[in-house]
């Protein structure tokens, strides 16, 4: 991978710091001076305690990264919003993995991501999940194309990812509840997938907005400023709103599947630092159930 920068400040400055404010790591900086890589400045070799001029052009290229046996390419579609040549932001839909397991090896984000990249002749990049989604929950989902911009995504502060949901939970919230934020530990059940709200869980903490509501059930807007396995659905059950199609938390309804979906997500460019917000719509299963929801609602 080959990333390309231009010093602009007036103050020189070393290398090596300037590398790292760039968001590539000691051990990527320590692989590339030693190993098959390069750090060039204005095309000649330079080591990390070069000082920066203005206007100096900064190279800085990394070896191939080894080939993941056990990863089978997929070609099947993936439906891509934003592409770089050092990450990928998809759509995911409900139903499918974020990566493979030991009952489905072949089928998963990162198996359709390795198929797309196989065949846009992307032959050097190999995926790497930034963020993830259960497996029927839909939404966006970032995945890096090579372990330097997964490490450099991983440098950042998890308070710089803002990931926004929407989902349809069962029943009216009262006048009083129509925003909030719920603080509530969350803990793994022993012996279980589920997580349950307890003393002795970590901190947690959602906030949600009523976008729109019936006497059978609501639309909301959800925001994590924790990241928990499974955090909203196990939040909105404690409150008293499980999610419709929630068969782990929820109750008896019609719907296939939770209905949660990822709509939005902002983040920093990991190289160039620029804020980047990106929104998508509501699934065509989500804007049926509510559909059907309002219907009911009338009669």
């Amino acid at each position: 991978m080959l990333l390309k920068f231009i010093f602009q400040r007036k103050q020189p400055e070393r290398l090596g710091n300037f590398l790292l404010e760039h968001g590539i790591t000691k051990q990527a900086i320590t692989a590339a001076k030693h190993h098959a890589g390069l750090i060039l400045v204005n095309h000649k070799r330079r080591h990390t305690t070069f000082m920066l001029q203005a206007g100096d052009e900064v190279l800085f290229l990394t070896g191939k990264e080894p080939v993941n046996e056990n990863l089978r390419p997929s070609n099947l579609p993936i439906e891509i919003i934003h592409e770089t040549n050092s990450y990928l932001l998809l759509n995911k839909p409900a139903g499918l993995l974020s990566m493979p397991s030991k009952y489905n090896q072949t089928d998963s984000v990162v198996n359709r991501v390795l198929g797309y990249l196989v065949r846009t002749g992307q032959l050097d990049a190999r995926p790497h999940l930034v963020s993830r989604l259960d497996q029927f929950t839909s939404g966006l989902i970032l995945v890096a194309k090579n372990s330097l911009t997964h490490a450099a995504f991983a440098a950042l502060h998890k308070d710089v990812f803002v990931k926004q949901y929407q989902a349809i939970v069962h029943g009216a919230f009262m006048p009083n509840q129509m925003h909030d934020r719920v603080v509530a530990p969350i803990s793994q059940v022993r012996g279980s997938v589920k997580r349950t709200v307890s003393e002795s869980g970590q901190f947690s903490a959602t906030k949600y907005t009523v976008l729109e509501q019936n006497y059978r059930a609501a639309r909301v807007a959800l925001q994590l400023e924790t990241g928990r396995t499974h955090q909203i659905r196990v939040h909105m059950q404690y409150i008293g709103h499980p999610l419709y199609g929630d068969q782990l938390y929820g109750v008896a309804d019609e719907h296939w599947r939770q209905a949660l979906h990822c709509y939005s997500l902002t983040f920093p460019d990991p190289y160039t630092h620029e804020q980047k917000t990106f929104e998508i719509n509501l699934p065509v299963d989500m804007i049926e159930l509510w559909n059907r929801l309002e219907v009911n609602n009338e009669n």
